[in-house]
């Protein structure tokens, strides 16, 4: 039990400290240059499903937490998250491309094409049916009064300790982080690369995806030293660390430590049978679990020969990893709709491949 416990933590850690780097660094970039970074991106709802799709392409989960972070800050479209969504295998992808080289190709090829085009397809269909966007539904109201992302706290200023307090626990704290990530401290248990590849010039490894997040953590150390007093203080003190960062760590270990608690006392595979139908439903039924692991089997089922392609496939596009993990801590409404629309073009897909 202590042993799941630590092991929870630690990839509840990873995930927060990846998402908390990449909605500062988005904060800056969008703050200091007044929306001019990120205004092309804005304007192409193309752009932002293309992008997101390669993005989920990343094996692992670190390419989908860059999306989901870009979407929480009203960077990319709902259209574009679903298609991230879509095309992304969680830790998954790194056992495919290992026990079936050639055909993972295949596949991700295939997933990248679906993707691309459920993404476009459900921000066209959003457009003329006039759907607002989730993040409306609940309070983002204060992001857009108040222009940037800037937050407004009535103009109080804080005296000089107490700035530099706050600089200095989160300096401390994302040097720590990136510390972390170098040394590999918090690398997930469950997906030790060096089984799957003994290649240590694998860039697409998670190992190499951690050296990349841990040099933009640089980059929010710089930001954090050089910062003016206000946008530290509102923006990545009272909004970011204070707001964000305790519901996407106590959501994130929550549903982890429950996931893992239920996959300790309920064997999956008692559910494996020959029934080719029942298996879609059921790879696509558990790819609604925000967690990589439990997908696993259906990857080793298909590599042995045990389940056809459509079982796989409903698997890859029902499931995400742990990508979707933030999104449930900061838009509830939009994880279940992205899972519900994902779920059911798993279904489509699995069957359709299944009847022809």
């Amino acid at each position: 039990m202590l042993h799941l416990l630590i092991d929870t933590l630690r990839n509840s850690i990873l995930i927060t400290g990846i998402v908390t780097v990449m909605m500062m660094l988005i904060e800056t970039l969008k703050i200091e240059s007044r929306g001019r970074f990120f205004s092309a991106l804005g304007k192409s709802k193309t752009g932002q499903v293309a992008l997101a799709s390669f993005l989920g392409l990343i094996p692992g989960c670190i390419g989908g937490f860059a999306a989901v972070s870009l979407y929480t800050g009203r960077i990319i479209s709902f259209g574009a998250l679903l298609a991230m969504m879509v095309v992304s295998c969680g830790d998954e992808a790194f056992m495919l491309i290992a026990m079936s080289p050639e055909k993972s190709l295949l596949i991700f090829a295939g997933l990248w094409v679906l993707a691309f085009a459920a993404g476009i397809s459900t921000d066209f269909i959003f457009r003329k049916l006039k759907i607002k966007d989730f993040r409306d539904c609940k309070c983002g109201r204060q992001d857009r009064m108040t222009g940037l992302g800037e937050h407004n706290h009535n103009g109080h200023v804080h005296p000089a300790g107490h700035m530099l307090l706050k600089r200095v626990v989160m300096f401390v704290c994302v040097a720590v982080f990136i510390t972390a990530l170098a040394c590999g401290v918090l690398d997930h248990e469950h997906t030790d690369i060096s089984a799957y590849s003994s290649d240590p010039f694998d860039f697409l490894s998670e190992k190499w995806m951690q050296y990349l997040f841990a040099g933009l953590s640089i980059m929010v150390l710089v930001f954090i030293i050089f910062a003016s007093d206000r946008f530290v203080n509102e923006n990545l003190w009272h909004h970011i660390v204070r707001k964000h960062l305790p519901v996407i760590f106590f959501w994130t270990f929550g549903i982890l430590l429950l996931v893992e608690l239920g996959l300790k006392y309920w064997d999956i595979s008692r559910w494996i049978s020959d029934n080719t139908a029942l298996m879609i439903l059921l790879a696509a039924a558990v790819g609604l679990v925000p967690e990589s692991g439990p997908h696993l089997i259906f990857v080793s089922l298909y590599a042995g020969g045990i389940v056809p392609l459509p079982v796989l496939l409903a698997s890859c596009i029902s499931q995400d990893g742990h990508s979707s993990l933030p999104l449930l801590a900061e838009d509830k409404m939009s994880f279940a709709a992205a899972k519900l629309i994902n779920f059911l073009i798993a279904l489509l897909v699995g069957y359709g491949c299944f009847l022809l």
